[in-house]
C-alpha cells in the first residue's frame, strides 16, 4: 500500500502533488502579474483622482452599492468614462481576479482534501500514515507552507487598497460574478486590505500576519502535527550533503522557511511556547537570522518575531553581539581560506581528470564552505533585510560589516570563482559518468593484455632479451590475465576488493622472484598496476557527487539580492570583457534556483510546466540582459566620440590634392583616436560573444542575439530621446522654432546613421537593417501613444505590436496637451499653418502670413521631415491628421444636431428658403431679397461652423502636402516599387469595376486581406487622394445641402478675387482662406450620400443663374462678386475632385464658365 505514495495509481499521493504544483503555479502567476498592475489602480498622482476617483471604489462600494451607482447614472461623462475604463481594462482585471480566484481555490482543495483523508476517503490512508511516508511528508508540509507564501506574496506585491479596488471593479464590470458558482464573497474576504505596506519604514499592523492567515480556518490538527514533523525531521534528507555540524543550519535552511511561514497558523507557539521555540532556534537558527523564504524574497526574524514574546526570547542568545561577532569573524575567516583555495583549484591544468578523482572530499568540502560562507554573507549584510529605521537591526548589521571585514567587491569574486569552480567541476564530472563504462573496460582489456604477453616472455618463445623459461610465472600470469577479465563492472564493490588484491599481488611477484633486474618486465607490471589503479579511480565516480553538488550550489536565495551586485558585475566588465565567461556561469548557478518550483509541477505533469519555467527564465535572461546592457552602453559611449571626430574634426580628402598638403589631410591624431576607439568596441564584442549558447532555463540565450538586442536597446534609447528633446517647441516664438529643431535634429539623426553604419563591420551585425526598424518602431509607437487619445479602447503597452520587453520604447512625460513628440510635432505644423492668421497659395504650396504677407513655411517642411524622421514620421503624421480629422468631424455632425437640429428658428428660415428656390432648375424671382433674408437669419451659426470647416481643410491641404513628398521620394527611392503599386493597383480596381459590371467575374473574398494590405503601401508611397477617403460613418441628415450652400453664400461676401491668386480675404480683421474652406467642405459633403452633393451643386448653380438673370434685367454691366466666388467654387470643385467638367455644366451654361474671367 505505502510502496510509493507517488505512483501515479496513488489516488492520495497524487491528489497532493496536484495541490502543491498547482501552489508553485499560482506563486508565479502572482509574481508576473504584480509587474503588470494598471497605474491607474493606485491612484497615486492628482490627475488620476480627479479623473478615476468616481469611479473606482474600494470595498466601501459594497456598503452603500445603490448610491455610487445612482451617483454614476446621474453624470452622463462619467458613465462614458466608466465604460471606456472597462473596455480598457476588463481583461488585465478579469486575469488578477483569476489569480485571486485560484488562490481560494487553493486553500479550499487542501482542505477537501484534508477532510477526504480524515473520512477515510483514500483507502488505508490517514493524515498519520501519510506523514510517515518520505514524500507524504514533504508534500504536506509544502501544501501549507505554500498557501502562507502565496498570502504574504501577494499582500507584498499588490498592496491592499489595490486589489480592494480591482476586485471591486471585475465584480462592477464583469458579467460572471452574478453565476451561481461565484464565491466572489469569500475571495474578498480572504484578500481584503490588511492595513500592511511594503514600503520602506511602513508601520506593521497588528496581529499581522497571523490573522490574515486565519480569514479561512485550516484544520487544526493538521497544522500542529506539520510543525512538530518540521520541528523533528530532516524532511528532506540534506544533512547528507552537509556532513559538517557546523552546515548543519544551512543544510536544514529549506525547511527552516516553511517554518517561519507555518508558525502564523499557530500563532500561540510564537507568544508563549518558550520551551517550543527555544528548540526550533537552537536546530534552525543559532548562527543565522535573515532567511529566504521563498525564490529570494527575505525575512530578517529580529524584526519579523519581535511582536511576539516566546519567539523574541529564544532569538536573544543568536542575536547577542557576541555571537553575532563569532559568526561575523568566522565566516570572514572561512572566506579568504577558501578563496584562496579556489583560486588555487581554478589554475590552467591544475583539474585534471586523475587529480579530482583523488580528492573528490577536498573539493566537496571546500565547495561547501565555498557556498555556505557566500549564503551567510550575502544575506546577512543585505540592505533588503534591514529596515534603515530600526536601531537594532542596524545596530546588529554594522557589527557584521566590521568583523566580517566585508567587501562586496571581494564577496562578489568568491561568487563568480566558486560558481566557475563549480561548473568545471560539474563538466567534468558528467563527461566522466558518460565514458565511465568505456574507460573501464579499456583499462580491463590493456591490463589483461599485458599479462598475456608477459606470460608468453617467460614461455622463452618470444625473443625478449635475457629471460629464461619460467614455466610457474608463465601460468601464474595466465592466471593474472583471467582474473583481470573477470572482473566485473556492475558489481562494483566485489571488483573493487579484488582490484586492491591483484595490485598487491603484482607488487610482490616483482620482489620475490628477483624481476626488478628486467626492466622491460618492470615496465609492464607498472603498467599493469598503473591500469588497475585508473579501474578503482572510475570504480568511483558515482552520481552522488554530482547530485550533492547541485543541493550544495543552491543559490535560489540570491533571485533578488543579486540585484544589488548588477553595479560590480557591469564595472568589472566595462574594465574587462572577457569577464562575461566566468559571469557565465553565475548565471547558470542561479538557473539552479528554478529546480525549487519546478520540481513538483514536473512530478504532477502539470501543463503550468511550460509558463512557470518560462516566467523564471524569463525573469532571469532579463537579468542577463540588464548586467551586460553595460556593453552597448560602453559601445555608444565610444560611438559618441566616434561621431564627434568624424563630422567635427576629421576632413574629407577631395579626389586630387597637393603633396605639400598631404600633411594638413592626413590628421594623424584624430585618426588614431578613431582608429583607439573602434578597437575598444570590438574588444566589447569579442567580450560578450565569448559567452557562449547558453540555456539559461528553458531558454536558449544566444550571444550574438543579446549583442543585437542590447545594441538595439541602447539605440532605441538614445533615438528616442533624441525625438522627444529635439521636438519641444515654445509656441510664443516669433518666427517659429519648427524649421531650426527640424534640422538640428536631422544633424542629430544623421550623425547616429552614420556612426551606425561606421561601425556595423566591428561588431557584425546589420547596421542598416537595424536603423530602419527600431527607427520605424520608435516612430509607430509614438504615433500609437498619440492616437491613443482618440480611441475609446486604448491600445496598452503590452498589447502594443510595436512594444517590446526587452528593447522597450521608452516613454517621457508630455510635455503639453501632446503624448509624443510626433504630436507636438503635428499641432506646431498646425499652429503655423492656422487658416485664420495665414493665407495658403496652392500654385505655390506655399502659406503667408495674413497681416504682414510674409512667408511662413511651404511644402520645403515636408521634405525637411522626410529627411529628419525619414518616411516613417510622414507617414505616422498623415495618420494622426486622420485621427484628427475623423475627430473635428464627429464634433463637426454634433454641433449640426446642436445648432440646426434642434433650433426651431433656423429650421423655419430654411423651409422658406427651399420652399422659395423649388424647383432647383427654375430660376428665383427677386433672388437677391430672398438669399439676403435667409444669410442674415442664420448669421449666428456660422462662427463655429465656418471654423469646423476650415480645420478639417487644413488638414486635407496638410495631407495632400505629405501624399505629394512621399509619392515623388518613392518615385526616386524606388521606382520599381513605385510603378509596381502603380500597376497592381489600377489592375486591381480594374478588376473590381469589372466585377460591378458583371457579378460573376472574380471579387476578392472577406477574408482576403489583399486590399488592406496594399492600402497601406499605397499610402506609405503616397499614391492615394487624401479628398477622397470617406472618414466617418454617416445618417441622414435633413436639410444638410441647404445648410452648406447657405453657409457658402454667406461667406463670399468676406472674399475677393484677384488676378494672380484667385480668391483671397477682403480684411484681414475677418479671416477666411479659400483652400481650407473649399477642401473643407468638400471633404464634408463627401462623407454622405452623393445625392447631397448633387442637390448642393444643384442649388449653387441657381443661385448663378438667378443672380446674373437679375443683373441683366437690371442692365447691371458687371458680374456681382458673389457670382464669381461661386463660379471659382465650382472650378476648383471640379479640379479637386478629378470629375469631368460636365458636372458643372450640369448646372451652369458653359458659356458663363467659359467667358467669366474675361469680363472680370
Amino acid at each position: 500500500m505505502m510502496l510509493d505514495f507517488l505512483a501515479e495509481n496513488n489516488l492520495c499521493g497524487q491528489a497532493i502533488l496536484r495541490i502543491v504544483s498547482c501552489g508553485n503555479a499560482i506563486i508565479a502567476e502572482l509574481l508576473r502579474l504584480s509587474e503588470f498592475i494598471p497605474a491607474v489602480f493606485r491612484l497615486k498622482d492628482r490627475a488620476d483622482q480627479q479623473k478615476y476617483g468616481e469611479i473606482i471604489f474600494d470595498f466601501s462600494y459594497f456598503k452603500g452599492q445603490e448610491l455610487w451607482e445612482s451617483k454614476l447614472e446621474a453624470k452622463p461623462e462619467l458613465q462614458d468614462l466608466d465604460e471606456e475604463f472597462r473596455e480598457n481594462n476588463i481583461e488585465i482585471v478579469t486575469r488578477f481576479y483569476l489569480a485571486f480566484q485560484s488562490v481560494h481555490k487553493y486553500i479550499v482543495d487542501l482542505n477537501r482534501y484534508l477532510d477526504d483523508l480524515n473520512g477515510g476517503i483514500y483507502i488505508q490512508q490517514t493524515l498519520e500514515t501519510v506523514l510517515l511516508n518520505e514524500d507524504g511528508k514533504q508534500l504536506l508540509c509544502e501544501a501549507l507552507y505554500l498557501y502562507g507564501v502565496m498570502l504574504l506574496v501577494i499582500d507584498h506585491k499588490i498592496e491592499g487598497e489595490v486589489r480592494e479596488r480591482m476586485l471591486v471593479s471585475y465584480y462592477r464590470y464583469s458579467a460572471a460574478r452574478s453565476s451561481a458558482d461565484s464565491n466572489m464573497d469569500d475571495i474578498c474576504k480572504l484578500l481584503r486590505g490588511t492595513g500592511y505596506s511594503s514600503q520602506p519604514g511602513a508601520k506593521r499592523p497588528p496581529n499581522y500576519p497571523e490573522s490574515y492567515f486565519q480569514r479561512v480556518p485550516v484544520n487544526e490538527a493538521f497544522i500542529s502535527m506539520v510543525i512538530g514533523r518540521l520541528r523533528s525531521d530532516d524532511i528532506y534528507n540534506q544533512v547528507s550533503a552537509y556532513p559538517l555540524p557546523e552546515h548543519r543550519s544551512t543544510a536544514l535552511a529549506n525547511q527552516a522557511a516553511m517554518l517561519y511561514v507555518i508558525l502564523y497558523f499557530e500563532p500561540s507557539i510564537l507568544h508563549t511556547h518558550q520551551a517550543k521555540m527555544r528548540e526550533i532556534v537552537d536546530k534552525y537558527f543559532p548562527d543565522n537570522w535573515v532567511i529566504s523564504i521563498y525564490m529570494g524574497i527575505t525575512v530578517n526574524l529580529a524584526d519579523a518575531w519581535e511582536p511576539y514574546k516566546a519567539a523574541k526570547t529564544a532569538l536573544n542568545n543568536t542575536l547577542d553581539l557576541s555571537n553575532v561577532r563569532e559568526q561575523a569573524s568566522r565566516y570572514a575567516t572561512v572566506s579568504e581560506r577558501v578563496h584562496t583555495q579556489v583560486q588555487q583549484f581554478l589554475k590552467e591544468g591544475y583539474l585534471r581528470e586523475e587529480m579530482v578523482l583523488d580528492n573528490i572530499p577536498r573539493l566537496l568540502n571546500c565547495l561547501r564552505d565555498c557556498n555556505v560562507a557566500i549564503r551567510w554573507l550575502m544575506l546577512h549584510t543585505a540592505d533588503s533585510a534591514c529596515d534603515p529605521n530600526n536601531k537594532r537591526l542596524r545596530q546588529i548589521k554594522d557589527q557584521i560589516l566590521t568583523d566580517s571585514r566585508y567587501n562586496p567587491r571581494i564577496l562578489f569574486q568568491l561568487l563568480l570563482d566558486t560558481a566557475q569552480f563549480e561548473f568545471i567541476l560539474k563538466e567534468m564530472f558528467k563527461q566522466m559518468l558518460s565514458e565511465k563504462q568505456a574507460k573501464w573496460e579499456y583499462y580491463k582489456k590493456e591490463g589483461s593484455e599485458r599479462m598475456t604477453e608477459l606470460a608468453d616472455v617467460f614461455s622463452g618463445v618470444k625473443p625478449l632479451t635475457r629471460v629464461e623459461k619460467n614455466e610457474n610465472l608463465q601460468a601464474w600470469f595466465r592466471e593474472i590475465s583471467k582474473q583481470i577479465l573477470s572482473l566485473n563492472y556492475d558489481d562494483s564493490t566485489a571488483a573493487g576488493r579484488k582490484t586492491v588484491q591483484l595490485i598487491q599481488a603484482l607488487e610482490e611477484v616483482q620482489e620475490f622472484h628477483q624481476l626488478e633486474s628486467n626492466l622491460q618486465v618492470c615496465q609492464f607490471l607498472a603498467d599493469t598496476r598503473k591500469f588497475l589503479h585508473q579501474m578503482i579511480r572510475t570504480i568511483n565516480i558515482k552520481e552522488e557527487v554530482l547530485i550533492t553538488m547541485q543541493i550544495v550550489g543552491d543559490l535560489s536565495f540570491a533571485w533578488q539580492l543579486i540585484d544589488s551586485f548588477t553595479s560590480i558585475m557591469q564595472e568589472s566588465i566595462r574594465l574587462n570583457p572577457s569577464m562575461v565567461t566566468k559571469l557565465r556561469a553565475t548565471f547558470l548557478k542561479l538557473a539552479s534556483a528554478l529546480d525549487l518550483p519546478l520540481l513538483r509541477i514536473n512530478q504532477a505533469n502539470s501543463p503550468d510546466l511550460l509558463s512557470v519555467s518560462q516566467y523564471y527564465s524569463g525573469e532571469l535572461v532579463s537579468y542577463v540582459r540588464k548586467v551586460l546592457q553595460i556593453i552597448p552602453e560602453s559601445m555608444f559611449t565610444s560611438l559618441l566620440k566616434i561621431i564627434k571626430l568624424q563630422t567635427h574634426d576629421i576632413i574629407e580628402v577631395p579626389t586630387r590634392l597637393d603633396k605639400d598638403k598631404l600633411r594638413d589631410y592626413a590628421q594623424l591624431g584624430p585618426r588614431y583616436e578613431v582608429a583607439k576607439l573602434t578597437h575598444a568596441i570590438s574588444i566589447f564584442t569579442e567580450g560578450i560573444l565569448m559567452m557562449k549558447t547558453t540555456l539559461v532555463g528553458i531558454i536558449k540565450v544566444d550571444p550574438k542575439q543579446l549583442l543585437e538586442d542590447g545594441v538595439r536597446k541602447e539605440l532605441v534609447k538614445r533615438v528616442a530621446f533624441a525625438l522627444h528633446r529635439g521636438l519641444i517647441f515654445n509656441p510664443r516664438a516669433k518666427p517659429s522654432e519648427l524649421m531650426p529643431k527640424l534640422k538640428e535634429l536631422g544633424a542629430t539623426m544623421d550623425g547616429f546613421h552614420r556612426s551606425f553604419e561606421y561601425i556595423q563591420d566591428y561588431v557584425s551585425i546589420y547596421g542598416l537593417k537595424i536603423w530602419q526598424e527600431e527607427v520605424s518602431r520608435i516612430i509607430n509607437y509614438n504615433v500609437e501613444q498619440e492616437c491613443n487619445n482618440f480611441l475609446r479602447t486604448k491600445i496598452q503597452d503590452w498589447q502594443s505590436m510595436y512594444q517590446s520587453t526587452h528593447i522597450p520604447i521608452p516613454k517621457f512625460t508630455p510635455v503639453d496637451e501632446s503624448m509624443t513628440f510626433i504630436g507636438r510635432l503635428c499641432r506646431e505644423i498646425l499652429r503655423i499653418t492656422d487658416p485664420k492668421m495665414t493665407c495658403y497659395i496652392d500654385q505655390l504650396n506655399t502659406w503667408y502670413d495674413m497681416k504682414t504677407h510674409q512667408e511662413v513655411t511651404s511644402s520645403r517642411l515636408f521634405s525637411e521631415i522626410q529627411t529628419t524622421l525619414g518616411t516613417f514620421g510622414l507617414n505616422g503624421l498623415d495618420r494622426l491628421l486622420c485621427f484628427m480629422i475623423v475627430k473635428e468631424l464627429q464634433n463637426f455632425l454634433s454641433m449640426f444636431q446642436k445648432i440646426i437640429l434642434r433650433d426651431r428658428s433656423v429650421q423655419d428660415t430654411l423651409k422658406t428658403l427651399m420652399k422659395a428656390v423649388s424647383p432647383l432648375r427654375s430660376i428665383v424671382a427677386n433672388s437677391n431679397k430672398i438669399y439676403l433674408s435667409a444669410i442674415a437669419k442664420t448669421q449666428k451659426i456660422w462662427t463655429p461652423y465656418l471654423e469646423a470647416i476650415m480645420k478639417v481643410g487644413q488638414m486635407q491641404i496638410l495631407r495632400q502636402q505629405i501624399a505629394n513628398e512621399l509619392n515623388y521620394s518613392c518615385r526616386f527611392d524606388s521606382k520599381h516599387l513605385t510603378a509596381a503599386l502603380e500597376n497592381l493597383n489600377k489592375a486591381l480596381l480594374a478588376d473590381i469595376e469589372a466585377h460591378y459590371q458583371d457579378p460573376s467575374l472574380p471579387y476578392p473574398k472577406e477574408d482576403n486581406t489583399l486590399l488592406y494590405e496594399i492600402t497601406a503601401y499605397l499610402e506609405a508611397a503616397g499614391i492615394h487622394n487624401p479628398l477622397n477617403k470617406i472618414y466617418i460613418t454617416t445618417k441622414r441628415l435633413p436639410y444638410f445641402p441647404v445648410v452648406n450652400f447657405v453657409f457658402l453664400i454667406a461667406q463670399l461676401p468676406k472674399l475677393q478675387y484677384n488676378k494672380s491668386l484667385g480668391m483671397v480675404c477682403r480684411k484681414p480683421a475677418d479671416p477666411v482662406d479659400w483652400p481650407p474652406l473649399v477642401l473643407g467642405l468638400l471633404t464634408l459633403l463627401k462623407q454622405f450620400h452623393s445625392r447631397y452633393t448633387e442637390q448642393f451643386l444643384a442649388l449653387i448653380g441657381q443661385f448663378i443663374r438667378s443672380t446674373v438673370e437679375q443683373c441683366t434685367s437690371q442692365k447691371i454691366p458687371e458680374m456681382p462678386a458673389d457670382v464669381v466666388g461661386a463660379l471659382l467654387f465650382l472650378e476648383d470643385y471640379v479640379r479637386y475632385t478629378r470629375l469631368p467638367r460636365r458636372v458643372a455644366e450640369a448646372h451652369v451654361p458653359n458659356f458663363i464658365l467659359d467667358e467669366f474671367r474675361t469680363v472680370l
